[in-house]
């Protein structure tokens, strides 16, 4: 089942004085439960606006969008911060976190939001922050700690509230490369555990580690081919991953 459904998704923005641009044009894509998925593109490609779509930030201007197997093509703008705050992990290149709060607050925001009680929630944060290897920072603020230390913390609120996918946006982009490649390792383990994962990178070798990669350029689906561990391309994704009958790319 696909917990993700593009189907003929087209996004235009109005930019005055009779001036459109189309962002996206009719993209078709299907991502399934536990898949691994890097979104890629040159600047201006369209995989931000196609980032945000699929994270519920904004909404198509035509087409059907369904988030595991909801229409969230025509939600408002409350039903959509639903979606955000328990059906996707959000992991930025900036880390977002806030600044004079603890690793454990940054953490339980999400249940925060969610009204979930006060020791149902902390109790949660400290198992997810155990969970990324940082128990005993709990109570460290975000400049107390390393740049791989506080995308960890972002991983562990993106996972607070078992989200349907996590969906990272350039995750490694602020980290040197050494610390970029434990964030990777560690979101590798996380899809080994049956987490779906949606990353979006410009840069190649972070792609890689995905199972599959969609290319964008110009709005549209340049390529969606499916690869190995080693990094090499194995197939052209199977192109009916997206319904049939819903007018799926093909």
């Amino acid at each position: 089942m696909n917990v993700i459904e593009l189907v003929k998704v087209n996004k235009i923005y109005d930019m005055g004085a009779e001036v459109q641009v189309q962002a996206l044009k009719d993209i078709s894509i299907g991502i399934e439960k536990g898949e691994y998925v890097a979104i890629m593109g040159p600047s201006g490609s369209g995989k931000t606006t196609l980032m945000n779509v699929i994270g519920c930030l904004d909404t198509p201007s035509s087409g059907l969008y369904l988030f595991d197997g909801v229409n969230v093509s025509e939600m408002d703008d409350n039903e959509l911060a639903k979606i955000r705050n328990r059906g996707i992990g959000f992991v930025f290149q900036t880390f977002n976190l806030i600044p004079r709060s603890d690793a454990l607050h940054n953490v339980e925001l999400p249940l925060i939001y969610s009204g979930v009680p006060v020791s149902e929630r902390r109790d949660r944060a400290k198992k997810v922050l155990e969970m990324v290897g940082l128990g005993d920072r709990i109570h460290h603020k975000p400049n107390e700690l390393s740049g791989g230390q506080r995308q960890r913390v972002a991983i562990a609120r993106a996972l607070i509230n078992d989200p349907a996918i996590i969906l990272a946006d350039e995750p490694t982009g602020n980290l040197d490369s050494k610390t970029g490649d434990e964030i990777m390792i560690f979101l590798e383990e996380l899809h080994k555990k049956g987490n779906t994962i949606i990353l979006v990178t410009h840069e190649e070798y972070i792609a890689e580690h995905a199972r599959r990669i969609i290319r964008i350029r110009d709005g549209m689906i340049e390529s969606d081919l499916s690869i190995e561990k080693n990094g090499k391309v194995k197939a052209p994704y199977a192109a009916e991953k997206v319904s049939e009958g819903s007018g799926g790319q093909k």
